[in-house]
């Protein structure tokens, strides 16, 4: 089939056939592609963009396909809990393989290519799984949108030639949540939620104590109810962000309270709360017409 642009939903375009595409043509064109793979193999962290991945790798290939996480200290114990529910309400296949990033020192340093070292070690990792079940495609959520931010893990998927058809197809972000949608995924409107050690400034060294800190400090926020947040650790001190919708609510007195306690005794001896709020890869080197945004690991 010759292949031109298509657009979904008036925004972002699609490789594929001609004319206007509909959520649910998106969806055929994609699950088409995937069967004539076989087997597939989704790096899945329970995201919303590798839920979209998997949930039609599951349409299009039912028991030949899997939807394998990567466990290591980078991923906090809730998230892994959500992927595993998740991975059952999509009804695929799922499998854990646990390793540590920590083991290598290059992704201690913490340098700009830190996400690299990670995503390289992830998907050699993965890769390991599909090799057991006989299947050489690996699969991520990578999207269009992805294009352009400080995300070097992009770079070690490509290396590996890891199969993207959000990215292939020109699916945006707000495109993958209409997707999701669709598909009747519980997650379609969940916030992205990047690995731990992008909480911690680049050139300072990442450590389990540190990870292990801030989850428990952003564990805090969750149960009070916030949606879209991080804890940054500068050192000792810890650095709050929340959305800027919300930040009326972490101004009351009790709340701004009971988030300096929490935050502290999960091991901060100080507090602050970003007044600018909540802002996607804000520790992220800045380079000049590039967007920065946090490596989600989907």
């Amino acid at each position: 089939m010759r292949e031109k642009t298509a657009e979904i939903k008036g925004e972002g375009r699609l490789s594929v056939g001609e004319g206007r595409l509909s959520v649910g043509e998106v969806l055929e064109v994609i699950e088409e592609e995937m069967r004539q793979v076989g087997k597939l193999v989704v790096a899945f962290s329970g995201g919303v963009d590798s839920a979209v991945v998997a949930a039609i790798a599951q349409r299009a290939l039912g028991e030949q396909a899997w939807a394998v996480t990567a466990v290591s200290e980078t991923l906090a114990g809730r998230e892994l809990e959500e992927a595993c529910a998740l991975a059952e309400e999509i009804g695929i296949r799922h499998e854990l393989i646990e390793f540590s990033e920590l083991d290598d020192a290059r992704f201690r340093e913490n340098t700009s290519a830190r996400c690299f070292f990670c995503q390289s070690m992830r998907f050699d990792q993965i890769a390991t799984i599909a090799a057991s079940l006989d299947c050489d495609v690996l699969a991520s959520g990578t999207n269009a949108s992805d294009v352009g931010d400080h995300r070097p893990g992009l770079e070690a998927m490509a290396a590996r030639k890891v199969y993207q058809p959000l990215l292939k197809h020109g699916v945006t972000k707000d495109q993958v949540r209409e997707l999701a949608r669709e598909l009747g995924l519980s997650v379609w409107d969940k916030p992205a939620m990047a690995c731990l050690s992008s909480r911690i400034p680049h050139g300072l060294e990442v450590t389990r104590e540190r990870l292990r800190r801030v989850e428990r400090a952003e564990e805090v926020l969750h149960r009070l109810g916030f949606k879209q947040f991080r804890v940054r650790a500068h050192g000792e001190l810890a650095r709050v962000e929340v959305a800027v919708d919300e930040m009326a609510r972490v101004l009351e007195p009790r709340v701004l309270g009971e988030v300096a306690r929490g935050v502290k005794a999960a091991g901060f001896d100080d507090v602050t709360l970003d007044l600018t709020g909540f802002r996607s890869g804000s520790l992220n080197p800045v380079r000049s017409n590039d967007s920065v945004k946090e490596q989600d690991g989907e």
